[in-house]
């Protein structure tokens, strides 16, 4: 019985050591990259092919962000690029969480023929791979002319199946009898989305709006179809073209990488305390 039960205390404290030496493998596996991005950075091309790879810089080479902003050909085009994509990246979020809460209060608090079908319509979409119809968008938006220009990048992503299936589902989980007691008192059906419902929906909309962003922030594939002139390309674009000239170095990609990637990170760290804090209230709710 003694053995059992010191088996059985050893195996209780080593379980939370190896769940913690595990949890900090994987920290470090998903941090090292992004790590070795700040670092490469601020050093020049010839320390960052030194093996081993130095982790710390000697100095801070701050030329390599000169480089990257001024651009190869020192066009300074990053300033228009990086503005072109936190305007399309902007305007989609927000349209976004818009049009899919409110879809998704509809689909969710509302009946009338046809919902379950339309829902089912709306999911379906998701099953089509973008590469399957990128060619049709592309050719409809040359004949109406939206070439080099925001709306050619915006229109075709204004509406996302995969944020009307989230909201819907969140909204799923509201209780009815908070809806019910404003209608009692005369709230409109807007006026319970606004001040009810959408104030509510914290970790959705917080979630919805990253990725929704993180989408167009990093999308390269539709920009490079729709998008010619050089005013109106986006960054990713600009990071292909600052990346595959000749003249580019190590450092000066790390550099563009890291410029590019400040605004993504604002936009998490800003928003993740609303996502835990609500993903907690509705986990409790729930149970």
């Amino acid at each position: 019985m003694d053995a059992e039960r010191l088996l059985g205390t050893a195996g209780s404290v080593a379980a939370p050591i190896v769940k913690y030496v595990v949890l900090a493998a994987l920290l470090v596996f998903i941090i090292a990259p992004f790590v070795f991005m700040i670092t490469a950075s601020f050093m020049p091309a010839r320390d960052i092919i030194t093996m081993p790879y130095p982790w710390l810089p000697k100095s801070l080479f701050t030329q390599n962000f000169l480089k990257a902003i001024a651009g190869n050909d020192r066009s300074y085009l990053f300033f228009q690029s990086f503005f072109n994509s936190l305007v399309v990246a902007a305007v989609v979020t927000v349209t976004t969480v818009l049009i899919a809460s409110l879809t998704g209060y509809s689909l969710s608090k509302f009946s009338f023929p046809g919902r379950d079908l339309i829902f089912m319509l709306i999911m379906a979409t998701m099953m089509i791979p973008f590469e399957a119809i990128m060619i049709p968008m592309q050719v409809v938006s040359v004949q109406l002319k939206l070439q080099n220009n925001f709306a050619g990048l915006i229109l075709p992503f204004l509406v996302d199946a995969f944020g009307i299936f989230m909201m819907r589902q969140y909204f799923v989980t509201f209780p009815d009898e908070f809806i019910d007691a404003a209608r009692v008192d005369g709230m409109g059906e807007f006026s319970i989305y606004r001040k009810i419902l959408l104030p509510n929906a914290g970790p959705a909309v917080a979630t919805l709006s990253i990725l929704a962003f993180r989408g167009q922030w990093d999308s390269l594939l539709w920009p490079l179809l729709i998008v010619q002139s050089e005013r109106m390309k986006t960054l990713p674009l600009y990071i292909m073209k600052f990346t595959g000239d000749i003249n580019s170095d190590e450092g000066s990609q790390m550099a563009v990488a890291l410029l590019a990637s400040i605004p993504m990170l604002i936009l998490f760290f800003s928003l993740s305390k609303y996502f835990i804090s609500g993903s907690i209230l509705h986990s409790s709710r729930k149970g």
